[in-house]
Order: C-alpha cells, then sequence, then structure tokens
C-alpha cells in the first residue's frame, strides 16, 4: 500500500485504502474532490490525531508539520518516506529541497482529507 494510503486508511478506517490522490491543478491547490473514496460521514481529523498524538506521549504537531503527522500514525517519516509520498502525490519540485517538499506534502494531505469528508480545524490551511 502507498504512504498515501497508509495515511487515509488510518484517518478514515479501512474503506480508504484504496483511494488514489486526485491529481492537482498546476497551481499546487489540493481539488476539491474526487480522490475515489466516498465517505460515509465527516470524519473529525483533529480528534483522531490529538488521540494519536497523546498516545505517543511526545510533542507531535500534526497540525503543522507531515513529519509529526506521520509520526502520529505509525508512518515511516524518513526523508526517503516522504520524498515517496511525494511521489504518490506527483509533486514536481525539487525533493532534496525537504523544506520546502514537507510544507508542500502537508498543505496536499490536509486538501486531500478535506475533499474526502475529513472535518479540518479552522486554523488549517488546505
Amino acid at each position: 500500500m502507498s504512504i498515501f494510503g497508509k495515511i487515509m486508511g488510518a484517518i478514515f478506517g479501512t474503506h480508504a485504502e484504496a483511494a488514489t490522490p486526485a491529481p492537482t491543478p498546476a497551481g499546487g491547490e489540493a481539488p476539491a474532490s474526487g480522490s475515489g473514496v466516498a465517505p460515509a460521514e465527516s470524519v473529525d481529523v483533529a480528534a483522531i490525531l490529538d488521540k494519536a498524538v497523546a498516545a505517543k506521549k511526545e510533542k507531535l504537531e500534526w497540525r503543522t508539520s507531515i513529519v509529526d503527522l506521520m509520526k502520529a500514525l505509525d508512518i515511516d517519516s524518513s526523508l526517503s518516506a516522504r520524498k515517496e509520498l511525494a511521489k504518490d502525490l506527483k509533486y514536481t519540485g525539487d525533493t532534496n529541497d525537504s523544506a520546502t517538499m514537507n510544507i508542500w506534502l502537508h498543505k496536499q494531505i490536509m486538501g486531500q482529507l478535506a475533499a474526502n469528508g475529513g472535518k479540518l480545524p479552522a486554523d488549517i490551511k488546505h
């Protein structure tokens, strides 16, 4: 399963495992909908991730960090894993510029979660 699929599965449950990322328009914004997952109901992303973070007993800033989001979900957050996620999501930037790539990845994941029925806090940019 792709890293994107693991993230979606961890948030939405096993029915999301077959999810494929929706194409990203040239402007880099995540699409409003259409990744192929039809959620049965809205899922409170913050509640799921806050609970996962609480279980880790370390400070993880999933709201702003793709690395911390992945750690909270017990998904490999190494640079190579993030590069693989970037490839899954069709990142066209320089994967050696990890700071820029990480910001882009976080924004894309938040957009995909919202597009698939994820309820995000108002302070999350997607």
